[in-house]
């Protein structure tokens, strides 16, 4: 952090700390020091970067439920307690056809925490093989995500997770499933780049 301090705008310095029930997930670090380690991370993130804005990223927790309201509670907490925090991570990765039903709701609620909100890892997956149809649908969910993002003015920014199916997580970790980038695995564009642009541009 140090070394590219002043070219990163974020650095994402605790990742992925909580379980769905929204209990804190087992870790090395947790099982050593408790949630400490979380102070600790982003004091010492902190001192080797000044200036960079600090993040806390997770997965399910774009939507109203156990985990977005522990996430809530875990960021208020910190900040209370004058951790160095700036910024909550949403993940993003979702399902054709199955996104939480208040997005922006759920980003507005982080915002009213006084962080910023960024969507980092952004994927939309389809049960294989894609048709026509759920490509369409695709593209109707990543406009809706991007269109969530925007309408709340702490949502600073949308990452995808790989532009192109060739090189997506996905398949490997769902078997079955997949197709889940704006480009395919002959880096042909879907019509998720349109919803993409729709998203932007609305």
């Amino acid at each position: 952090m140090h070394h590219f301090r002043l070219i990163s705008y974020s650095w994402d310095v605790v990742n992925e700390v909580l379980n769905d029930d929204g209990s804190m997930r087992s870790s090395v670090f947790y099982n050593t020091m408790g949630t400490d380690f979380i102070n600790v991370a982003f004091n010492a993130a902190r001192s080797a970067d000044p200036n960079t804005k600090l993040y806390i990223n997770d997965y399910n927790i774009e939507g109203s439920g156990s985990k977005s309201s522990a996430m809530v509670n875990l960021v208020q907490s910190l900040k209370s307690a004058g951790v160095p925090i700036e910024g909550v991570g949403l993940q993003g990765h979702f399902i054709v056809g199955s996104l939480p039903s208040d997005i922006a709701g759920t980003i507005q609620a982080y915002a009213n925490l006084g962080v910023e909100v960024a969507i980092t890892e952004l994927d939309i997956r389809m049960t294989l093989p894609a048709d026509d149809q759920k490509l369409q649908q695709q593209a109707t969910d990543y406009q809706t995500v991007i269109e969530a993002c925007r309408s709340v003015q702490a949502c600073v920014g949308v990452t995808v997770w790989d532009f192109t199916d060739k090189y997506s997580w996905v398949p490997d970790t769902f078997p079955g499933q997949g197709a889940a980038c704006p480009w395919d695995e002959n880096l042909n564009k879907k019509p998720a780049y349109d919803g993409i642009l729709a998203g932007w541009s609305a």
